[in-house]
């Protein structure tokens, strides 16, 4: 089978982006990339520079993502605070866990957070006690985005959000 000449980024990312989830970021090489996307690891290297340049590359594009995601949720914003968290996608604990780690990373981390609490506070009014309430949520959805990928949900989102108010 004959390797193809060209591929785009963003399918590559997402073969980085699932290496990183199940393996971690040691078993991330350009040669084990090379093999799952047919690429040369010459190729990779030089489009990516370094494994550390590919895998930032790809974290930086996953941020981007999720906040596309976001600013289409935000186009409606009849829709309460509950249906934005239900439908929002997450980032992986592994892309989390290396953009704390990385300061630019960690900067679109930190914006998309805020811009998702932000988000959250508008849909419960904008007060002060809006925003406190809204940066709770969004830490419990988050941690329970993250422990229900190890099984069983633990609470329903609407309950919290009936204790809280």
């Amino acid at each position: 089978m004959s390797r193809p000449r060209t591929l785009p980024d963003s399918e590559i990312f997402v073969l980085v982006l699932a290496a990183l989830a199940d393996q971690g970021e040691k078993a991330i090489s350009f040669g084990n990339l090379s093999r799952a996307c047919g690429l040369a690891p010459a190729t990779l290297a030089q489009r990516f520079g370094s494994v550390d340049g590919m895998i930032h590359a790809a974290i930086l594009a996953e941020w981007d993502r999720l906040s596309a995601a976001l600013d289409a949720e935000n186009a409606d914003p009849e829709k309460g605070a509950q249906g934005l968290l239900k439908r929002l996608p997450t980032p992986s604990a592994a892309v989390l866990a290396v953009s704390l780690r990385d300061a630019a990373l960690r900067t679109q981390a930190e914006d998309w957070r805020a811009r998702v609490e932000t988000a959250v506070a508008a849909r419960r009014g904008g007060s002060l006690k809006g925003r406190e309430v809204a940066a709770m949520l969004v830490a419990a959805w988050y941690g329970r985005q993250l422990w229900d990928a190890l099984g069983t949900k633990g609470f329903k989102l609407s309950d919290l959000m009936k204790r809280l108010g």
